[in-house]
Formats: C-alpha cells, structure tokens, sequence
C-alpha cells in the first residue's frame, strides 16, 4: 500500500469536486459527521449504562466525541511523523482529520440497547421461532443468511456511510475514501465469520473503496483484504476510551469504589519510568478534593501515556501495517507490559463487575424483547405489504428504507433491520408500546 494513493480524496458515489474549498476535503468530512442526523441520534443510544439517569453516564454520542478527540492526537502524531520523515505526501498531516472524522461514525451503524443491540438482531434469526422459519423458507443464498445471523454494527456502519438510500444521493453521505475505509474492521464479508465489514447489498462499493485505495487481498484469499492503514488508529482511540470511561462511569453509580478506581487507573504507571507522576499525585490531591475529579485527573493521565505507547507501536510497525503483514489485530496488545496488562485488568473488571450489573444486564432484557418485536412486526409489513397491519405500520417505516414491492426477500429483511437499527432507545420503547397496544 502506497499513502499517496491511501490518502486520495475521491468521495463515494460523487465526481471529483473541483470547486475550491477553503476546508480540506478531510475537514469536510469531520464537519459533515457532526450535522448529520445519524450523528445526532447517537444521543439516546445506550453506550452501556441505562439512559436517563440521575447521573449523566456516557451515551453513544459523548463516546464517540470523546474516541474522536483520541483519534485526532494518534492521527497527528502519527502524520507529523511521516510528513517529517518524508514518507507520505502533504495529506498526510490530515491523518487527525481523517481519524477523527472516521471515530464519530464509527458507532453509527450501532442498534438501540447498548451492545446487546447487536446480539438481539442475530438472536431474532438464529432462536426465534418465527425469524428462524422466515430466514430459512425465503430463498435467500447461504451468504445472505449469514449477514443476518451474524449482523454485524461495523457492518451496519459502513452501510450507513456509504449505501445509496432511496431518496438520497448517490454514495450515501459522500464521504472521501479514507475515512469511510478507516471504520472497516473487519475487511471481509460474513461467510464463516462472526465479524464481518459489509452486507451483500453493499459489496460492489466496499470492493470499489478497497480497489481504489489499493488495499491488497489477504494472501490466500479472494474476498477478504488487509486492513486500511488507519483503522488501527480508530481501533485504538475506541478500546481506549470505552474501557477507561466505563470505568469512571461505574464509579460514579457506585458500582466501584473510589479506592478500586484509583488502584485501576494507578496501575498504568511504570513505577520507573512514571515516578515523578506517582510523585506528583499526593500534591494534585491537596488541592483536588472531589473523589470524581480524582478520577478524572488520574484517567486523563492514563489516557495520555496510552496514546503516546499507540503512538509508538503504530510507528515502529508502520511497514509491516502498510504491507499487509501485521499480525497482531489491536495496537493495545503492543503496548508496553504495564499498560497490556493494567488494559486487561481492566477489561476483566469491566466483565466481571460492569457489563454483568442488573441496570445493563436489564437493559440486555429488555433489548431483547423489543428489538425482536419490532423486526417481527416490519418484516412481515414488508413481505406482506397487502394485509391491513402491514398498511398500519407503513407510516413507521421511512421512505428511504422502503424497498420496491418486487425486491428479493433479503432485501425487505435487510431494510427491516435497516428500520429497527437506526432507532433510538426512547423511540423504540415507544413504538414498541403501541404495537403491543401499551397506548
């Protein structure tokens, strides 16, 4: 892979735009995420906590804010870099751009219910009786059977960025190249996968984007390609965030002590390396006397050595990331020991304590229930747009999610999920109370 041609500001499903823009094609992008509606709804999706609450925990949208503001320090670390050492042409100090352009749509594909979201999807058509008999008795070919038994929120997203909705233009939310390849992780499709980086509807762009940027295949296969470089950095800016704030996050319900917290985010420091931070804490502490705001100093403290040790590992692995060959699937288990190993003290905590605690366990329950509901209730609207319900429902269903009467069976399931996926918490709650006459 070459950054001159990694780096080009090509826009899905535009013309090159010739018009001279004072903004670079990458600030664009970044500005165009934040005005979009997609965007906006992420604030009443759950993140992991139960919304509202007497404590303002993070939603979907403070998240991805936050993995974006993560995301412009690696991608400028990383691009001053290269432009420095005269690797990649001038577009390479857009790197911050990009990235966090990419970090704020990289959770938009995200069902409602937290990450359980996901889970209830393929749950719908692996468990439940009706969605199961639906699946299996439509036609549908093996790999499209997958795409939803295995749905995917990366997936999701990429469709959402890049898909041509009825109504809209062309190459969904024109977004350039490089930030639209920059939330695919999983760069292959679903066949005999859990994770995967797009539908079957959306192969034909996913494989022009791969092309155009000149990602190479895996060796060995046909279907799947290497990772776009900066999706390492995105990859990054994502585990960080989620696995630190939710810490601060249970903190401030009660779920953890301060003095776990502390020990938690304490144990990111090299007792060599960082011993005038260690030093430095009881001082901060005399004048800081909110436990939270302890907290939050020894977080953001924590959060700055584990972008510079990305930061590091991204550089001194940048042949290996361009050629393809890098094996290790996250920067984060690059990191240096103490850090590794403080991530995944964390990342047990957060399983053992956090994601098993009754509010996100009941949020779990809920999402279940409601998303199943409600993707049972579209897709017979519409496979069976003549019966009466099916007219009832038509009003709840967006004009650009409607798909043409003589549309293959896949394609009515997948605008269903289309449907449902984009739904916030509050609004699917609500509609899912009118269906089941809860008026």
């Amino acid at each position: 892979m070459e950054w001159s041609q990694l780096l080009t500001t090509r826009r899905t499903g535009q013309p090159v735009d010739k018009i001279k823009q004072r903004r670079t094609e990458f600030q664009r992008d970044y500005d165009r995420m934040i005005f979009t509606p997609a965007f906006r709804r992420l604030q009443n999706k759950t993140q992991v906590f139960p919304l509202p609450g007497s404590v303002f925990v993070h939603n979907r949208l403070t998240h991805s804010i936050e993995v974006a503001s993560l995301g412009r320090s690696l991608g400028n670390n990383i691009g001053n870099r290269l432009f420095e050492a005269k690797e990649a042409p001038n577009e390479a100090l857009e790197l911050g751009s990009i990235v966090s352009a990419a970090c704020l749509a990289h959770d938009m594909g995200n069902p409602p219910f937290g990450h359980s979201g996901e889970k209830a999807i393929s749950h719908y058509f692996q468990n439940n009786e009706r969605g199961a008999e639906l699946l299996h008795n439509s036609g549908l070919s093996e790999i499209e059977k997958q795409d939803m038994l295995n749905f995917d929120g990366n997936a999701n997203t990429f469709r959402l960025l890049s898909h041509s909705f009825k109504g809209r233009r062309e190459g969904g939310m024109a977004l350039t190249y490089p930030t639209v390849a920059s939330i695919i992780k999983y760069p292959r499709p679903s066949m005999g996968v859990k994770k995967f980086g797009y539908f079957q509807q959306d192969k034909e762009i996913f494989e022009s984007i791969m092309n155009q940027l000149g990602i190479p295949h895996i060796e060995g296969s046909t279907d799947s390609y290497c990772r776009f470089p900066l999706v390492y950095l995105v990859e990054a800016a994502d585990d960080i965030c989620y696995q630190l704030m939710d810490v601060e996050d249970a903190t401030r319900l009660g779920i953890l002590s301060f003095e776990e917290a502390f020990e938690l985010y304490k144990a990111f420091f090299d007792l060599e390396e960082d011993k005038k931070i260690i030093e430095n804490i009881p001082n901060v502490f005399k004048q800081v006397l909110d436990k939270h705001e302890r907290i939050a100093y020894l977080r953001s403290i924590a959060i700055g050595k584990l972008i510079d040790g990305c930061t590091e590992v991204f550089w001194n692995n940048r042949e290996e990331i361009l050629s393809g060959t890098f094996k290790v699937h996250s920067l984060v288990d690059c990191l240096h020991p103490t850090q590794a190993n403080a991530m995944k003290t964390v990342a047990t905590l957060a399983v053992e304590r956090i994601y098993r605690h009754r509010s996100v366990m009941e949020v779990e329950i809920s999402g279940f229930q409601i998303i199943s509901t409600l993707l049972d209730r579209f897709i017979e609207s519409l496979m069976t747009p003549e019966r009466y319900y099916s007219g009832l429902l038509m009003p709840f269903i967006p004009e650009q999610y409607r798909p043409d009467p003589d549309a293959s069976a896949y394609d009515k399931m997948l605008a269903a999920v289309d449907i449902v996926s984009g739904m916030t918490d509050l609004y699917a709650v609500d509609l899912y109370k009118k269906i089941q006459g809860d008026i």
